[in-house]
This record gives C-alpha cells, sequence and structure tokens, in this order.
C-alpha cells in the first residue's frame, strides 16, 4: 500500500478526498495537514512522514508550485498530485507545465481515483522517492545479562553526539529490563512500547512527546517492565524508516534475548557490538550468540567489544579471539569507580579517563568506518576449550 499526505488548507475538501482514498484500498493517509507549510517545516514533514504521494491542494496557486519544487527537490521522486474543488482549465494548464501529472477534483470519483493511483503506483515502481537517510544504525547486543553493554551504549551514544551535525538516537529495546532510563535518572510516560504502537503514524510532533533529549542525543526508554509485549517486523521497519530519516546515528540497545523483534532490528543493523566480558560464562554465551548469528548471514557485521578488562587477566585476548574464531574489535578497562560515579549523577562516564576515553575511540571507529584491530598474539588456548565430558578435578572450563 502506497503512503499518502495530504497538504490543503479546506479541511471540507481534504476531508471529501480522504472518504475516497479510503475506499481504494490501495493508498493510507499518514497525515493531513491544513496549512501550507514553510520551508523549514516542509523538510521536518517530509522526513518524518516519508511520503509515496503528496495530495497538494492547488488553492494558492502559486505557493502550491513552490511547494512542488520544493518537494522535488527535498524528496526526489515522490509523486505529487494536484487538488481542487473544480476542474478550472487555466490552473489545470498551469499544474501540468509544472510537471504534475495527476489532478484530482470535486466530485472526487472511485473509478477515476483508482485507475490514477494504478498509474502512480507504476511511477513509483520504475522511480521510488529518495529522502536523505543514514545507513548508521548501531545494535549493542550483550552475550549475557550483567555485562556493561547499556553501559558501552549509552557512553558510544553521548560521544557521537557530541560531534557537531551529528543528531543521534538511542533507543532501549530491552524490554525485559531496560537500563537506559535509570542510567540517565529519567522519568518520563512514554517509551519504546509508546513508538511501535504509533509507529505506522509516527509525526513529528508525536515523536517530541516520546524522546527527551540530552542536546544531539535524543532517548527513548524502555519504559516499565513489559516481557510480554509484542512488536512485530513491520512496525520495526516503519519505526526505523522514521529514525533513518530524522538522525545521522540509530544506536539500539538490545536484551540479548532473541526476540523476533531484536532479530529484525539485528538485520536492519549496518554493525553489531557484541559485549561481553572476559569471564568464561560470558565468553561462552558469546560463542554461542555468534553461532546463532552466523546462522543468520549476520556475522559479517558483528564486532566483538571486550568490557572490564584487567591490566593481568586470566585469559590473553589472543585466546579470547581462538575461542570466538573472531578479533576483539576493541576493548574497555574495568572502571567500577568511574561507572558508578556516572549512574549516581545521570551522566556519562567521565571523558578524561581510561574508559572515557575508549568510549571515545569506539566512537571515532564508527563514524570513520575504521577497520578492526591487528588480532594479538597467541598464547594458551587450552583454557578455553570446550570440554566434551565433565572434568574430573575442579578448573574453569566452558561447556
Amino acid at each position: 500500500m502506497l503512503r499518502g499526505v495530504i497538504i490543503c488548507p479546506d479541511k471540507d475538501l481534504s476531508a471529501d478526498l480522504q472518504d475516497t482514498l479510503a475506499e481504494t484500498h490501495r493508498i493510507g493517509i499518514v497525515r493531513a495537514l491544513d496549512r501550507y507549510p514553510s520551508e523549514v517545516d516542509l523538510v521536518r514533514f517530509l522526513r518524518a512522514t516519508g511520503p509515496d504521494v503528496v495530495f497538494l491542494s492547488v488553492e494558492s496557486v502559486r505557493t502550491a508550485l513552490e511547494l512542488a519544487t520544493r518537494i522535488e527537490s527535498q524528496a526526489p521522486g515522490t509523486q505529487i498530485v494536484a487538488i481542487h474543488r473544480a476542474c478550472e482549465p487555466d490552473t489545470l494548464l498551469v499544474t501540468m507545465r509544472a510537471g504534475i501529472r495527476e489532478f484530482f477534483a470535486r466530485p472526487f470519483e472511485l473509478d477515476a481515483t483508482q485507475q490514477a493511483l494504478h498509474r502512480l503506483e507504476e511511477l513509483l515502481q520504475r522511480t521510488p522517492p529518495t529522502i536523505a537517510s543514514t545507513e548508521t544504525v548501531l545494535a549493542f547486543l550483550p552475550s549475557k545479562a550483567g555485562v556493561g553493554c547499556s553501559t558501552v551504549a549509552l557512553n558510544t551514544a553521548m560521544m557521537l553526539a557530541q560531534v557537531p551535525d551529528t543528531k543521534t538516537l538511542l533507543a532501549d529495546f530491552d524490554l525485559n529490563c531496560g537500563m537506559i532510563a535509570f542510567m540517565l535518572q529519567m522519568d518520563s510516560q512514554y517509551s519504546v512500547t509508546s513508538a511501535v504502537e504509533n509507529a505506522h503514524q509516527m509525526d513529528e510532533n508525536l515523536w517530541e512527546k516520546l524522546v527527551k533529549s540530552f542536546g544531539q542525543l535524543d532517548v527513548l526508554p524502555a519504559g516499565t517492565l513489559a516481557p510480554g509485549f509484542r512488536i512485530d517486523a513491520l512496525q520495526i521497519r516503519y519505526l526505523l524508516e522514521f529514525a533513518r530519516r530524522n538522525y545521522k546515528v540509530i544506536c539500539l540497545d538490545l536484551s540479548g534475548m532473541m526476540e523476533k523483534f531484536s532479530i529484525e532490528i539485528l538485520h536492519e543493523a549496518s554493525q553489531i557490538f557484541l559485549v561481553c566480558t572476559p569471564e568464561v560464562p560470558s565468553l561462552h554465551m558469546a560463542r554461542e550468540r555468534l553461532r546463532f548469528l552466523r546462522t543468520l548471514d549476520l556475522a559479517d557485521r558483528v564486532n566483538v567489544l571486550l568490557n572490564r578488562t584487567q591490566r593481568h587477566t586470566l585469559v590473553p585476548i589472543a585466546e579470547i579471539e581462538k575461542l570466538l574464531d573472531v578479533p576483539v574489535y576493541m576493548t574497555f578497562p574495568n572502571d567500577y569507580l568511574g561507572v558508578h560515579k556516572a549512574l549516581t549523577s545521570g551522566k556519562n562516564v567521565n571523558p578524561s579517563s581510561d574508559l572515557g576515553a575508549g568510549f571515545r575511540a569506539l566512537a571515532a571507529a564508527i563514524r570513520s568506518g575504521g577497520k578492526q584491530p591487528e588480532p594479538a598474539k597467541s598464547g594458551f588456548m587450552e583454557l578455553l576449550r570446550s570440554r566434551k565430558k565433565p572434568a574430573a578435578k575442579p578448573g574453569i572450563l566452558v561447556s
């Protein structure tokens, strides 16, 4: 079904058109604007709605044609249909000369509307609309609960948002135990669940109520515990399409439970950051996550982040890389006190600390599309070899 919007100061004309379009079952009107928008408002309107077709009132021919030119500039390929109370020859001629191919006038006949929509569908199949949108969609996936994935996601998003002209979104999709709102001391009645419920009709006015802004960073919290809340793939796509048009960077914090909607998000992500710690249970689960992601053909998007590392670790990084069969993309030092101070103040980790420098380095790598670092030299692998049978004496084993 096509996505349509109406720009028409005449509310009665707009209502009549919406009734006729609803009967066709070929186009859904996602927004009706009862005024001619300014240039700035038009850009926001197009990014929010992402229409295939704009039904534009030519009540004021000059204003309408100026808007049509701006629409073509901001969203090439978007089809424009002129609408008017009557089919006046002079108005029809002017709109045709301006390149507007379809003209709807009262009374809106169903058969003629169906035929026009069919022609528009054919045009859109050949030349779909193109609205500027980001490809930088980052999914942060924990190997298991408690590895600090939300800390990494939050601080990386904050570092990215500090770059000029880098509007960033951080959305908490951990419906089981979302921590972002707690970490930022947010108190909001809206959440991710509110956003997905309204994803098909999202606009800039509703969005501003759902998110909380911290400079260039907008945060969409997980809200109250909702483990049974269902999110379907179409809702995720609508929501991410909206976000792609309105942000330079999108950071998505996942639960690690591999819900169906999480898998949909992983498919939409340009990069997947798998966060784990040097402890054996975490590494074991990271390996299982990687195995599963390979079955989804997503392994090439995964970067492993090793959190809470110590100067002298029991397991060398080289052994971790052998166990996971991928290089460790980046490591972050253990800084319990620094993270605690950030939590109690509702802010990010001190950027001048070693941990803060690590998050800044990750943000820089994301911005530059940096390559993975060279893998570390090998050490003794046997500590993390998977066991075929239970060991006879105590030790550190991965099953």
